[in-house]
């Protein structure tokens, strides 16, 4: 389903949770250019050269390229040119646009193949709810909407600091079970270990916006408080010991923007 070969070359029946899988992976490299790795991505888009395109892969990277020459395409392109409006807008702005070129490029691939492996009714509803349920590049590249929403949802007493994790650097399993273990002298307090286990569930990575592995090391970032899958801002365990307070890559740029 990488969208290679030939536009006359068969295709094995897929389900819409495959296809979702799919469009998951390249929602993921997409939102690593607009965001981790969006210092790389700015240089690539240099308005000197022709017509680039984002692209997003199933093995969740990323690659500014230009449009595929197979006319017509094996599958939707994105967006042509998104090079041309770099240095002609406010950085924020642009990465926006992308992002939200990014979203309608997705689904455009997504429901391609939904047509190209014969979806019916139920299957359509059911890649789209899937699809649905998670926040668009847009929104976690601008912090708005459904990934305001859920950042909001993980510190529902934002006065208290009583319902956060006790530790800014540690695996969601963890938290769990920490939760639930009490001091000496002091009472169980199982209902407020339930809740702060559920509060990481429900939990979204900053970075790819998905709450997947959730017994994977994740690292809070002291400036805005959102959390990121370890790998997504490349922090393993080993370097987090290391660190006194941690900043994410968005709250990074900004301060070095300033």
């Amino acid at each position: 389903m990488d969208g290679g070969g030939s536009g006359a070359a068969p295709y094995a029946a897929r389900t819409a949770e495959e296809v979702f899988r799919d469009y998951r992976a390249r929602r993921a490299g997409m939102i690593k250019a607009l965001t981790t790795d969006v210092d790389k991505f700015f240089k690539l888009c240099d308005p000197e050269k022709e017509n680039l395109c984002l692209y997003g892969y199933p093995n969740e990277t990323w690659e500014v390229t230009l449009p595929a020459e197979e006319v017509p395409p094996e599958i939707p392109e994105p967006a042509l040119g998104i090079n041309f409006a770099r240095d002609g807008m406010n950085e924020k702005d642009w990465l926006a646009l992308v992002a939200v070129h990014s979203d309608s490029w997705l689904l455009s691939v997504a429901f391609y193949f939904g047509a190209r492996f014969g979806f019916d009714k139920e299957a359509r509803r059911r890649l789209f709810s899937m699809i649905n349920n998670m926040p668009t590049i847009f929104e976690v590249v601008t912090g708005t909407g459904s990934a305001k929403k859920q950042t909001k949802e993980k510190t529902p007493n934002s006065s208290s600091k009583s319902n956060r994790p006790s530790s800014k650097v540690q695996s969601r399993a963890e938290s769990r079970s920490k939760a639930k273990v009490p001091k000496d002298g002091e009472e169980s307090g199982d209902d407020d270990g339930d809740e702060e286990a559920e509060e990481h569930d429900n939990t979204l990575c900053g970075t790819c916006g998905t709450n997947d592995g959730k017994d994977q090391f994740w690292i809070c970032c002291d400036n805005c408080e959102k959390w990121y899958h370890g790998k997504c801002v490349k922090i393993t365990p080993a370097r987090a010991e290391h660190i006194k307070q941690y900043k994410c890559p968005d709250c990074t740029n900004k301060r070095a923007r300033a």
